[in-house]
């Protein structure tokens, strides 16, 4: 019972994606054909909040559960993996309709199509833990 809290902000995090139609295929479809400025006003609206976040992070204004201070490592700078780690995310988005917050959305709507598409994040995470000592990531 303690960590409720945290299905609170989940269900409450679905329902945002819900009622904003992020999880609208057809919003997706009008993004990455460049017909409307929806998805992109949202994209943009999550990285300034994201920013923001971020800054309250480094200054410690916002800690973790416990308490704790939470330490974001610098990222390694890299643009050919940035590429196409970017490409392999993005294709994954447009050939199934979704990425991953709204695939469980999604699922809780009913959309048992995305049931797929969920299994294949999964098994790709798995993959991928197995494979990432040997990428040059």
């Amino acid at each position: 019972m303690r960590n409720i809290k945290f299905l609170i902000i989940g269900v409450l995090f679905g329902i945002i994606l819900s009622k904003t139609e992020v999880v609208s295929w057809y919003r997706i479809y009008e993004m990455f054909k460049f017909q409307s400025f929806h998805m992109y006003g949202i994209i943009g609206s999550a990285v300034v909040i994201g920013i923001v976040i971020m800054q309250l992070f480094k200054k410690e204004v916002i800690k973790d559960y416990l308490g704790n201070k939470i330490i974001v490592k610098d990222k390694e700078k890299g643009f050919v993996k940035t590429l196409v780690g970017g490409t392999i995310f993005g294709l994954g988005w447009a050939l199934s309709g979704a990425c991953p917050g709204p695939m469980y959305v999604l699922a809780g709507q009913g959309a048992i199509a995305i049931l797929v598409v969920l299994l294949g994040a999964v098994i790709g995470a798995f993959i991928y833990g197995l494979l990432s000592k040997k990428l040059p990531n």
